[in-house]
């Protein structure tokens, strides 16, 4: 993804979800993803896909089973 997709869908999600801390990081290295967090925690990852000139992105989010409360 380049910067100006990068910050073209950081603004979409900041503005779908009402949250100024949403952040998309560039990879650090080619071939590496393109992860989204917000504040510090990260949450996932984003792909870019392009299909007979047509360009999505999709998020995929993890949820880690030690992140979630026990059961009541």
């Amino acid at each position: 993804m380049t910067p100006s997709e990068i910050a073209r869908v950081t603004n979409y999600l900041r503005r779908t979800f009402d949250n100024n801390r949403i952040a998309i990081d560039p990879p650090r290295a080619k071939g590496q993803p393109v992860e989204m967090r917000i504040g510090d925690e990260f949450l996932g990852v984003l792909h870019r896909d392009e299909d007979e000139g047509e360009v999505s992105y999709s998020l995929q989010i993890m949820i880690l089973e030690e992140d979630l409360p026990p059961l009541a």
